[in-house]
């Protein structure tokens, strides 16, 4: 085995990290596992696997050159996401999380001889890209972070760095007591016949095809490349009845009209201000952007990667069952 083959997964030891790590095995990829603790399960990875547990805004630059040291790949499988609700301005957290943290490993990597790099992103920054005239990086600190991790990142002078955008992720971790974040959408559409829910669509993909398109990447992306990456793209209310047929539940969804979303959104807005909290998607902008159809086309992705998709199918079931455990 090769140095070519070591990689370094930041983040290895959580849900995308997961599917990312079989997904290098099946290629014989030797692999550095970072997480913070608890210790995964004995049983999660094979013994081929270093597991590291670690926390990388905490460490050392020593440390972290240490650990760096070996790999000429890296994939950053970490940050924070939209669904973290920082006291206000969430904006200095997200950039900090987002930007500073990576920024800081990612440099220190060019030093340490790395020559690949993978970031898991969001697709938002895709949108932000292709519908300007919606101004997401103004009104989303969220969004502006992850735009501006991209523009940081990849351009780091002696490291190739690409980048994944990825949709909303389906499918299980194989660890007791995990639960997708999809868990209170599961046990509305269990729990009643009729579900009220938004217009607009969104593109989805499955935790396989995400850890295929990170090995696909390693192999084979671009330096300075923004990957969209998706399996589906669902109105919905398709999802919705999707994830109930799995469950076993028919349902009829009434799509609710946008004004009354904003009314609903504005009301939890004016909650999280009186919290002193803020969220990284702005609820007062937020109707126009989850009741458009955020599709993508997977195609020039997966055509320049070459990485395989299996479908929704399984990760839905996988999903609603994780939810139900």
């Amino acid at each position: 085995m090769t140095t070519q083959n070591n990689v370094l997964l930041i983040g290895g030891t959580g849900f995308l990290g997961y599917f990312a790590v079989q997904a290098l095995l099946a290629r014989d990829w030797r692999i550095t596992a970072v997480g913070l603790p608890p210790e995964p399960p004995a049983d999660l990875f094979p013994a081929s696997v270093k597991i590291v547990l670690k926390n990388i805004d905490t460490a050392s630059d020593e440390e972290l050159l240490g650990l760096l040291t070996g790999h000429t790949a890296l994939v950053y499988a970490a940050g924070m996401d939209d669904r973290v609700l920082p006291k206000r301005p969430s904006y200095p957290k997200l950039y900090h999380a987002n930007v500073e943290i990576p920024l800081r490993l990612f440099r220190l990597a060019v030093q340490a001889g790395v020559q690949r790099a993978v970031v898991l992103g969001s697709y938002f920054s895709y949108f932000n890209r292709v519908w300007p005239e919606k101004k997401l990086d103004e009104r989303h600190p969220y969004i502006r972070s992850r735009i501006e991790q991209e523009k940081q990142l990849t351009s780091i002078d002696g490291l190739e760095v690409c980048v994944l955008e990825l949709p909303y992720v389906f499918g299980a971790f194989p660890v007791p007591g995990w639960k997708p974040l999809w868990a209170p959408l599961i046990s509305y559409i269990g729990s009643m016949k009729t579900i009220f829910y938004m217009t607009g669509g969104t593109a989805c993909v499955s935790a396989r095809t995400v850890g295929q398109a990170v090995l696909s990447a390693l192999e084979r992306g671009k330096a300075g490349e923004f990957y969209p990456i998706g399996d589906e793209n669902l109105t919905w209310t398709e999802m919705l009845v999707r994830l109930a047929r799995v469950g076993g539940w028919q349902i009829r969804v009434i799509p609710l009209p946008n004004w009354l979303i904003s009314l609903v959104l504005n009301g939890i807005w004016f909650f999280h201000w009186l919290q002193g909290r803020e969220s990284g998607l702005d609820p007062r902008f937020l109707t126009p952007l989850q009741t458009a159809k955020t599709y993508l086309d997977p195609e020039p992705s997966r055509s320049a990667l070459g990485y395989q998709t299996e479908g929704l199918d399984e990760a839905f079931r996988e999903t609603v069952a994780a939810c139900q455990r």
